[in-house]
């Protein structure tokens, strides 16, 4: 993803002279072409993330639009007052890019999970939430968060993330906001977020196997998300699902939770995510996807148990 994030940057880039990018000494291998083609719009802040994103935002005040560039541990968690009070105070038109979501840099251990981050993002004033499934989605979204005026999250995987349709059969949303529809399905409506959608559908594949068709949605915008548009999909269902690899508290399915709660008779909301993350935990993604029950074999089996007591 992140190799599709820097391409289409540099394609908006050309466009759009005000395009800035930062990084805190990371990203190498990645972001090494927008630095030789704009080397005048470029600059590595060194390891510092609260100095990155005060710069950014003081860039963005004198008309600049800003790209900041790290680990998604620290560029949200490490500089959040920084982001909260510099750039989503004054409505700065910094975007806040993290790689690396989820279990991506699971080796290092739990002060590399990316898990909470959604939770937090969401939450601050103004500011739009974007967590593509794969590259195809990465190149729009990052068009997307051009074209937005204001402050932005943009979650990305770390690297190898293979596209989950042919490019042919991409179309993207009417607005930012929509859920794309990677699978129809009768019996049941899954929706979910970043590169776990491969398991995703390779769990759909598993659960026909046992007779059951499986919806499967991707939400590359949390915020905003058109509510009327997702209750219309999810009409008459007894229980709807969504999937994240991150703290299914507050992120995908807080957000889902939250909508249906103010809806009379509406489905039951399982939230599929990581339940726990002790920092004893350690291993690499697909190794702690299978911790967290996140694998596709153990994903059928959630489902089919859910839909059992539905």
């Amino acid at each position: 993803m992140r190799t599709a994030f820097i391409s289409e940057l540099i394609t908006q880039a050309e466009k759009n002279p005000n395009i800035w990018l930062l990084t805190a000494d990371l990203g190498f291998s990645a972001l090494e072409p927008f630095a030789k083609k704009f080397p005048d719009r470029y600059v590595n802040v060194g390891v510092a993330e609260q100095n990155m994103v005060g710069i950014a935002a003081g860039l963005a005040h004198s008309g600049k639009q800003v790209f900041t560039y790290s680990i998604g541990n620290f560029s949200t968690m490490r500089c959040l007052e920084q982001i909260r009070n510099d750039v989503c105070y004054h409505r700065m038109n910094v975007k806040i890019v993290a790689v690396g979501a989820g279990f991506a840099y699971g080796p290092q251990g739990y002060t590399h999970h990316v898990i909470e981050d959604l939770a937090v993002m969401r939450t601050l004033p103004g500011m739009t939430t974007l967590t593509p499934a794969d590259p195809l989605e990465t190149h729009w979204i990052t068009q997307q968060a051009v074209t937005d005026n204001g402050p932005c999250y943009l979650r990305l995987g770390k690297a190898g993330e293979k596209n989950l349709r042919e490019p042919a059969d991409f179309h993207p949303p009417q607005k930012l906001g929509d859920p794309i529809c990677l699978k129809s399905g009768q019996d049941a409506q899954l929706f979910g977020t970043g590169s776990l959608l491969k398991n995703a559908l390779d769990a759909a594949s598993l659960l026909e196997k046992s007779g059951i068709s499986l919806g499967i949605w991707s939400v590359p915008c949390l915020n905003p998300l058109n509510e009327e548009q997702i209750l219309r999909f999810t009409n008459n269902q007894s229980v709807v699902f969504t999937l994240e690899e991150h703290n299914n508290q507050a992120g995908l399915g807080g957000r889902f939770a939250e909508l249906y709660s103010s809806v009379s008779g509406g489905p039951r909301v399982c939230r599929i995510g990581v339940e726990n993350a002790p920092p004893d935990v350690y291993g690499d993604q697909d190794h702690l996807r299978r911790w967290a029950g996140l694998d596709s074999e153990a994903l059928s089996q959630r489902i089919i148990k859910e839909l059992k007591t539905s």
